[in-house]
């Protein structure tokens, strides 16, 4: 028997860590380790709720308009809002533009090199030796769209800028709508980065994608974990509240279901969090219990009627019908390339619905009291804000992430999370250059960015007092 710990996990958002187990050739046990705190939802407790959206979106600076969304959709609901369709169009185009640079970057950035041997120089060395199987003239055109690639992601997050005013963070999505109206400019600035980006998913990411798939047909088996999608739904559908147009669900081994959040609960039997049952977010509670006996992440774990759940891009476009292969790595990478093609084609259709001189808010009164939930599609899943409110100040406020559904710990049940589960089997040709556990976990562009960092080293004493 053989332990590989990585930790830090690279070429990923956010510190994790990962440990197997190998045993003749293969990963007989997994454990992903979340090795830092998310302290957001402390932090927000006694606060306006107005702030929430500004504060959580510093949860991820990679995913930060997904948490302004679901902020949003959260006092949205809380307040009975009802969104101008100039604002929902607005805030579909921001947090395209996001989603954009954020599976641009994933496929070149960090899921290319556990593949593509690149050149012979920093950051491309050191590396892991692999069984890389492109010639090198291959090697040559994907590495030259690697470098073309950041010239689309950075026009992607300009393309966020025009009318949400700075990325990360932005300023353009929050309660009532959007902040930025539209005008002839900015239409036409946006039209014109959109068509640059598009052509490139459509002519060399896309193209890409296949020709990874060709060469390594075996990840379409490996890395395959519970068979379990789902998703909350993505972009809101202008002028039709509540209706989405990605919908949401579940698939439990190829069959589609409905939604129903109130089976959603987090559990924290192998987390750093003092609590003794399942509780469901809109009741959850985050209390750090760092040095817990049993516990090994900082992690929750969701669960969905007590089972494990893989979100992301394949849970999406399963639900859609668009891809329907598998459930393994190869799969999950696909999708996600697919994705950012699909969302492409549907900002050229949200921008042109853009109506200049309409309103783009619906100004509201705060109320006193309310609770409210917002949920969503991120870049990595599903996403949901649920949060209680009392004498205008925020008494609760619970997110959980997608990477929280994909990278949980065990829970009370002893169920491996996602990732954990997706490790098993998998081949591992030398311990000593395991290059087949990171192209399973980045399968899942994993993110673990957060606020507050708690890390334990090794042989030293630390006292925290929270």
């Amino acid at each position: 028997m053989t332990r590989i710990r990585i930790s830090p996990v690279t070429r990923l958002n956010g510190f994790w860590s990962v440990e197997v187990e190998v045993k003749d050739g293969q990963v007989v046990d997994a454990r992903s380790s979340g090795i830092f705190f998310r302290g957001l939802e402390l932090i927000l407790m006694g606060r306006d709720p107005r702030d929430a959206g500004y504060l959580t979106e510093r949860i991820c600076g990679i995913c930060s308009s997904a948490h302004a969304t679901a902020s949003a959709l959260g006092l949205e609901d809380a307040f009975g809002l009802t969104v101008p369709a100039n604002g929902v169009l607005l805030r579909n185009l921001i947090f395209g533009g996001d989603l954009l640079q954020n599976h641009l970057r994933h496929f070149y950035l960090m899921t290319l090199p556990d593949f593509v041997q690149g050149p012979d120089r920093p950051p491309f060395i050191p590396r892991y030796e692999a069984d890389y199987r492109f010639t090198e003239r291959e090697s040559e055109n994907l590495y030259q769209h690697y470098l073309e690639q950041l010239e689309m992601s950075r026009k992607s997050h300009e393309m966020t800028v025009l009318f949400g005013g700075k990325i990360p963070h932005t300023h353009g999505i929050l309660a009532g709508g959007g902040t930025v109206p539209p005008d002839a400019d900015k239409v036409r600035q946006f039209g014109a980065m959109l068509d640059q980006v598009s052509r490139f998913i459509e002519e060399k990411m896309v193209p890409d994608a296949y020709l990874l798939a060709d060469r390594y047909p075996e990840y379409f088996e490996v890395g395959e974990g519970y068979r379990n999608l789902i998703s909350y739904g993505m972009f809101q559908e202008p002028g039709t509240p509540g209706e989405r147009v990605f919908k949401g669900g579940t698939v439990i081994d190829g069959q589609a279901g409905e939604l129903d959040p109130d089976k959603i609960t987090e559990q924290v039997t192998r987390s750093w969090y003092a609590d003794d049952k399942p509780l469901h977010p809109a009741r959850g509670r985050t209390i750090p219990a760092p040095g817990k006996e049993e516990g090994y992440s900082w992690v929750k774990a969701p669960r969905y009627n007590g089972l494990p759940f893989e979100t992301g891009p394949l849970a999406r476009l399963w639900l859609r019908g668009d891809y329907r292969r598998g459930y393994a790595a190869m799969d999950r990478l696909l999708a996600r390339v697919l994705e950012a093609r699909l969302v492409a084609s549907l900002m050229k259709k949200w921008l042109a619905a853009l109506d200049p001189g309409q309103p783009v808010f619906q100004s509201y009164e705060l109320p006193d009291s309310g609770e409210g939930v917002g949920l969503t599609g991120a870049m990595r899943g599903a996403l949901g804000h649920w949060f209680r409110m009392k004498g205008r100040r925020l008494t609760a406020y619970q997110v959980v992430t997608p990477s929280a559904w994909n990278l949980s710990p065990r829970d009370d049940g002893g169920q491996p999370g996602p990732v954990e589960k997706a490790l098993l089997g998998t081949p591992i040709a030398d311990p000593k250059n395991p290059i087949e556990i990171g192209r399973v976990i980045r399968s899942y562009d994993p993110c673990l960015a957060c606020a507050a960092h708690i890390v334990f080293l090794q042989g030293e004493k630390r006292v925290f007092k929270i």
